[in-house]
């Protein structure tokens, strides 16, 4: 399959909660113009494989990643198995440190993380991992402000601890919440990164972030796709969290602005 841009299904989650419901988003999608998807809502913790790929069959879909918790990626054999059956190869956890965790909780996960990846060698699945805005949070910013540094965050650790074994799903919303600079995040990573979230950010009159559709927001979406490019991603993953438009809509318009832009 060429296409390159799929749906988050998380910017779904409240039209995924059964493979009923699951069938029928599909189904949707296609009609949009989708061809591929993410599996990442409530419904897709509990569809069984045969009948998650059945759903796919049926409606000329692929799925080209999951997002699973650090628990069920722990039970690779299990894992393994499922995206096999499904067809996909990559998977990731959606995050890690939510609320806060000092840089000795961060580095003892991380490294637990990785052993985790390490079990998937050799089974054409790999396991990734999905940014927020607190991975670029610095170390010691409120216990110690007047040592801090712009370099010892969340993410360099991931970044010094983790092997080729973990691949990186940069978020550029995320990224940018965080202050950061999404197309350098990108090449940073290259050679290891098949698959991105594209996401927009717009602000409000009242200074308050908001996600918005591929393309109405403040992104550089041409410095991102440059990037994107030189770092061999394959995987556009279109997501919104939340926003004002309905979901579909919203998917629709960002589906329309990548294509415009040169992507299948």
């Amino acid at each position: 399959m060429s296409t390159q841009i799929a749906a988050q299904m998380y910017t779904l989650r409240d039209h995924c909660e059964t493979p009923s419901d699951i069938a029928k988003s599909c189904a949707k999608l296609k009609e949009i113009g989708f061809s591929a998807i993410q599996a990442s809502a409530s419904g897709f913790n509990t569809i069984e494989a045969d009948e998650f790929k059945k759903i796919l069959d049926d409606h000329g879909m692929a799925c080209c990643a999951t997002h699973r918790g650090v628990d069920a990626l722990a039970e690779a054999e299990k894992t393994i198995a499922y995206h096999q059956a499904i067809g996909c190869g990559l998977t990731a956890i959606g995050g890690f440190g939510f609320g806060g965790k000092s840089k000795e909780e961060w580095k003892a996960w991380a490294e637990s993380f990785n052993q985790i990846a390490q079990q998937y060698r050799g089974s054409g699945v790999k396991v990734g991992y999905h940014n927020h805005s607190h991975e670029l949070a610095p170390f010691g910013l409120s216990d110690h402000p007047e040592s801090i540094s712009p370099t010892d965050t969340p993410y360099d650790l991931m970044e010094s601890v983790f092997g080729d074994d973990v691949w990186w799903e940069v978020d550029t919303y995320w990224i940018a919440h965080g202050g950061g600079d999404p197309a350098a995040w990108i090449r940073r990573f290259k050679g290891n990164i098949p698959a991105i979230h594209v996401k927009d950010m717009t602000i409000s009159p009242s200074r308050e972030h908001k996600m918005c559709e591929v393309g109405a927001g403040n992104l550089n979406w041409p410095a991102i796709l440059d990037a994107a490019r030189e770092a061999g991603v394959h995987w556009y993953i279109i997501e919104r969290d939340n926003g004002d438009l309905d979901p579909f809509e919203s998917l629709k318009i960002s589906l329309n602005n990548l294509r415009s832009w040169g992507l299948a």
